[in-house]
């Protein structure tokens, strides 16, 4: 009888064990979409040091930006609350396949990125330039794309994808942020920094001194767009994409945009290139 019990005993551990293993993969194999609709919060990362993409009020502990102005209509239109989880660019996709964002505002879709995670439909067209000295500003990219040229972009970004890829010969010099590569910039470390125009436009508001502005030719430019988890279940990616064409139709995309470089960066619309669109 004693033994029985002991059988029984055994028995009902192991049961509960393989229960809580199922219960274990299944956590660990839900979708975006049932994590976001059951917790109805939507991680979002954010970045401290990218205005007007994102800006932290120190005092407050606020975020405001591009992406915590989509991310807060993006959540409403799903019902849910967000909450915001630091990044930088070169650890979004990481962050992304380590579960430890849901989404991801602002991001450059690239083959190499698209086989760790998805993307949506385009978010707006970014426009890459080159601030420079006084000896390389205007230049082509083919007269940038030099050995003698040191140019400084922030590691892992699209900017840095984008030097590699237009000035492949150049002395491309990387660094942890974006604010550390115009450091380098201005204390003649590195000759160029390559930005995006939505970058390059608040830094020189910021730093005018800090170089001059030209958009090389041939011009180059890249769609932005939202990343998200790699999975099957693609409910999450179609709430996000039918939320954009939405966003697009009503002009709120572009309107976000603006209204964020005038007030976060104090660059004017007339600014940018009267050909430009986003």
């Amino acid at each position: 009888m004693r033994f029985m019990h002991h059988t029984i005993r055994i028995a009902a551990a192991m049961s509960l064990a393989a229960a809580g293993f199922t219960a274990s993969a299944q956590g660990a194999a839900q979708s975006g979409w049932d994590r976001v609709e059951h917790s109805k919060v939507l991680r979002v990362g954010v970045i401290a040091d990218a205005v007007p993409y994102f800006h932290k009020d120190l005092a407050t502990g606020k975020w405001d930006g591009f992406g915590p102005d989509f991310a807060q209509d993006l959540a409403k239109s799903l019902g849910v609350k967000v909450k915001y989880v630091e990044t930088t660019w070169g650890n979004a996709v990481l962050d992304l396949q380590s579960n430890k964002i849901d989404i991801m505002f602002g991001m450059a879709p690239t083959p190499e990125r698209a086989k760790a995670i998805d993307f949506t439909n385009t978010l707006f067209v970014n426009t890459y330039t080159t601030v420079c000295d006084k000896a390389n500003a205007g230049k082509s990219w083919a007269e940038l794309s030099n050995p003698k040229v040191k140019i400084g972009v922030d590691v892992g970004s699209s900017n840095d994808m984008a030097a590699t890829k237009m000035a492949p010969k150049a002395d491309i010099q990387r660094f942890d942020s974006q604010g550390a590569a115009t450091l380098a910039l201005q204390a003649g470390r590195v000759d160029c920094q390559v930005e995006v125009i939505t970058l390059a436009l608040p830094m020189l508001a910021k730093v005018p001194d800090a170089g001059t502005l030209t958009i090389p030719k041939p011009v180059f430019s890249n769609e932005v767009s939202i990343g998200l988890q790699k999975e099957a279940d693609h409910r999450l990616l179609n709430a996000v994409n039918a939320w954009l064409a939405k966003a697009h139709k009503d002009g709120e995309v572009k309107q976000v945009i603006m209204s964020n470089m005038q007030k976060l960066a104090g660059v004017k619309p007339s600014a940018f290139p009267a050909d430009m669109d986003f």
